[in-house]
């Protein structure tokens, strides 16, 4: 999808530098208050100019595009301003002694059923029609 969207702004801004028609038609729809704005454009004209932007080898192949930068993961405050605010929460009473903190509770690894039961049931599940055929279940697609 994201390919479609930077190919297509790629057709409008190449139209856009080469056409110097389009450009004086822009400059003065934006400078005119009088005259309504530009209509959409079509999917029809769209899939066209595509089409046309396709033959003429104008538009840049699936994954050579360029890389969209990656945030940064530095943080905004240095480490004195760190260190100032944690001083600060400290005095307020805001911060929790180690170990403190809330525990996440620990799962139950012991089961309520001995492995024959197990088996049984499944067994039992399986004459009934209850259990659903390997490789058919809702997490496979």
């Amino acid at each position: 999808m994201t390919t479609r969207i930077a190919a297509a702004t790629f057709v409008v801004a190449m139209m856009a530098m080469t056409a110097p028609s389009a450009q004086a038609q822009a400059t003065t729809a934006s400078t005119d208050a009088s005259t309504p704005a530009a209509a959409p454009v079509s999917r029809a004209q769209r899939k066209a100019d595509t089409a046309a932007a396709n033959k003429a080898h104008q538009l840049t192949p699936a994954g050579e595009g360029p890389i969209a930068p990656t945030p940064s993961t530095k943080s905004t405050m240095t480490k004195a301003e760190r260190k100032a605010q944690a001083k600060a929460d400290e005095k307020a009473g805001n911060m929790q002694a180690a170990g403190e903190g809330p525990i996440a509770p620990t799962p139950s690894t012991k089961s309520s059923m001995t492995r024959a039961e197990r088996k049984a049931q499944a067994k039992a599940d399986q004459k009934s029609g209850k259990m659903t055929p390997a490789g058919e279940g809702p997490g496979n697609k």
